[in-house]
């Protein structure tokens, strides 16, 4: 009997201490009333995927409508004239093979990004564990693999970032900073939710365009509190921003 009523205690407490799902408006509200760090925080989202992740992968890239917010440091694996467009475009690293045998000796590479061209990814296999490691690998599906050097590392500039599923069916990606207004933040949330759900695995069993897929999505800043967001929020702004901006 007694443990019984310690059950039940501590289902009360759980249910307690389980915060409301908000509106996505609302939950971005307390995100930035709740970061009280002195930098500028990184807005976040953690979304729970009902996805077998031995199974299925979810990944994708995309370009944020109002940016990251984050100054992106980039390297390009590149030689000859690439090179130089690469330098010439902005990239913070640039090389060939000589910046591949300094990463393989040193296994240090400071930067938040990884691009190669087409003729010099055959020739990072000495360090693809390295930079695997780092999640820095480049791919063809992500876009990381190009020789549109201009054109890639403009992306970045604007704000063009790539996410993946974790080993637990997790999604982590930041989508802005807690400066930015709350109707670029929801813009923001609403284009990942829409690239999310061209993510999704087909053949996916369905009652709709979540269920099934999207278990939970959570936002904080990057010191701050999680607030649960409701999906009907989120599909409403996934909506509004592919009307605003798929046309």
């Amino acid at each position: 009997m007694a443990a019984l009523k310690l059950l039940f205690s501590s289902a009360r407490r759980e249910k307690k201490d389980r915060k409301p799902i908000l509106d996505l408006m609302e939950a971005i509200r307390q995100v930035k009333a709740t970061a009280e760090c002195k930098f500028d925080e990184t807005v976040e989202a953690h979304v729970q995927l009902g996805i077998d992740a031995k199974r299925n992968a979810v990944r994708g890239n995309m370009t944020l409508p109002h940016g990251s917010g984050k100054v992106v440091r980039v390297a390009f694996f590149a030689e000859g004239a690439d090179a130089d467009e690469a330098r010439a475009a902005g990239a913070d690293i640039v090389g060939g093979v000589d910046l591949v045998e300094e990463i393989a000796s040193s296994r240090k590479l400071n930067v938040d990004k990884c691009f190669a061209t087409n003729e010099m990814v055959m020739r990072l296999a000495k360090i693809a564990r390295i930079l695997r490691e780092r999640g820095l690998m480049p791919d063809r599906k992500l876009g990381t693999v190009t020789n549109d050097i201009v054109g890639a590392l403009q992306k970045v500039r604007q704000g063009h970032i790539e996410y993946k599923m974790d080993r637990t069916s997790i999604v982590h990606v930041g989508l802005g900073k807690v400066n930015f207004t709350e109707e670029y933040l929801r813009e923001n949330v609403g284009a990942f939710m829409s690239s999310l759900l061209l993510a999704k695995p087909t053949g996916l069993k369905k009652s709709s365009k979540y269920a099934g897929y999207i278990n939970s999505f959570h936002i904080c800043s990057t010191m701050g509190s999680a607030f649960p967001v409701s999906i009907q929020s989120l599909s409403k702004a996934a909506d509004n921003y592919n009307k605003m901006h798929l046309k």
